[in-house]
């Protein structure tokens, strides 16, 4: 699984990255190529010299060789790899990563990296603890970096608790199992719709709605992650997203989704309807900017395409069908119906009820509803994370639904 692939390493000033060695070893046996890139304050805890002879390849600390002046390209770096691993990250690198400072080629390579990037903090137990640790942690998270847990254990300081670095034997196989559910939806073709609607009222003015679209650009992002060929129906979003495998349809009236998402609907293996579709639209938008006038303006509206229920029409066996449900009152209930009426495999529940959940925020706590009429529930998470749990579900879901029928 490991043959073959390109690993960027990146040290920081930590007494954990001595373990590093072990961890490069652990690539170059599984047969991966590997590269390393270092702070100078890395090199007081392990050598240049060792990990250039157990990777076979030149290490890279300052932007530049002061010797002849050559320029080392944090770009073509961070393109180069599959995957980027900060390990052991310090307190004072995490806070430079989560607010995008670049005042040396380790931080400058992870502005310009293009990969999945994995990060494994290492300090002091009150200095993981922080406020501003927690704060950085879950601004990496929303970015869709990925943590490595720090552990429980001796510290450096003589403490005992968390901060400890997980092992490199443990983050070896975090790697391994990444790259391995990265191809769980190879060759699938995956249907997602983000965002909100814009209803015209007039050339000026809309009727809409306060969804940012992070949930489900999360989703989609998740989706070609793990290998799928993603259509992605987006609303009118400040938002973007950059993979080979994604591609964007941006609409902004519920007419217009609809007819993206129906046209595009055949031919996935996967719908996940993440989309905030406004219900009602308006019958006759103006064609000029209405002038304030009265005391009152009316305005008539007329139903919208229902999209979920007309995919759950259209739907054919072997074909898996997810929705959304925003309630604010009578959550578990609402939501079963809808499940159960537009014919879903099952429905993710969030209310705006749960602080931190719902629009415009970059955590959510949901529930999975299923149509076998169980539930699961999660804690509140980072929307990438929230998208993580989402496909878990949907994947191991769906193989049970397709066992039951063999």
């Amino acid at each position: 699984m490991l043959k073959g692939k390109k690993i960027l390493i990146g040290i920081t000033g930590s007494i954990a990255a001595y373990k590093i060695p072990l961890l490069v070893r652990l690539f170059i046996k599984a047969g991966a190529e590997v590269k390393v890139v270092m702070t100078g304050s890395a090199c007081d805890f392990v050598t240049p010299l060792t990990l250039s002879t157990l990777s076979q390849q030149p290490i890279l600390i300052e932007p530049y060789n002061k010797v002849d002046g050559s320029w080392h390209s944090h770009v073509d770096w961070g393109r180069w790899a599959d995957v980027f691993i900060l390990a052991p990250v310090s307190a004072n690198t995490l806070a430079k990563m989560a607010n995008g400072i670049a005042d040396n080629l380790l931080t400058t390579t992870y502005l310009a990296a293009k990969c999945p990037v994995f990060f494994a903090p290492a300090m002091d137990l009150d200095m993981f603890h922080h406020p501003t640790t927690k704060k950085n942690i879950n601004t990496l998270l929303s970015y869709g970096n990925h943590l490595i847990e720090p552990q429980t254990g001796e510290l450096a300081s003589g403490l005992c608790g968390e901060g400890r670095m997980e092992e490199p034997e443990v983050i070896f196989e975090v790697i391994r199992a990444f790259f391995l559910k990265s191809s769980e939806l190879s060759g699938k073709k995956v249907l997602v719709s983000a965002g909100p609607t814009y209803e015209a009222i007039d050339p000026v003015r809309f009727i809409g709605n306060h969804s940012s679209g992070k949930m489900g650009y999360a989703i989609a992002q998740e989706a070609a992650n793990r290998g799928a060929e993603v259509v992605l129906v987006s609303g009118p979003v400040e938002i973007s997203v950059n993979h080979p495998l994604i591609s964007v349809i941006k609409v902004k009236s519920a007419a217009q989704m609809a007819d993206a998402c129906l046209k595009s609907f055949g031919d996935a293996d996967f719908t996940v309807m993440s989309a905030a579709v406004a219900d009602y639209t308006v019958a006759e938008p103006a064609p000029r900017k209405i002038k304030k006038s009265g005391e009152r303006l009316t305005l008539e509206l007329v139903k919208t395409t229902d999209i979920l229920a007309e995919l759950g029409k259209m739907k054919k066996p072997g074909q898996y069908l997810a929705g959304f449900a925003l309630e604010t009152e009578n959550e578990g209930s609402n939501a079963t119906e809808k499940l159960n009426k537009k014919n879903l495999d099952l429905i993710v529940l969030n209310s705006l009820n749960d602080t931190g959940a719902g629009f415009g925020t970059s955590t959510n706590k949901v529930s999975i509803i299923f149509k076998e009429g169980n539930i699961v529930e999660f804690d509140l998470k980072p929307k990438s994370q929230v998208a993580t749990d989402i496909w878990d579900t949907i994947l191991s879901h769906s193989k049970s639904l397709s066992n039951s029928k063999a």
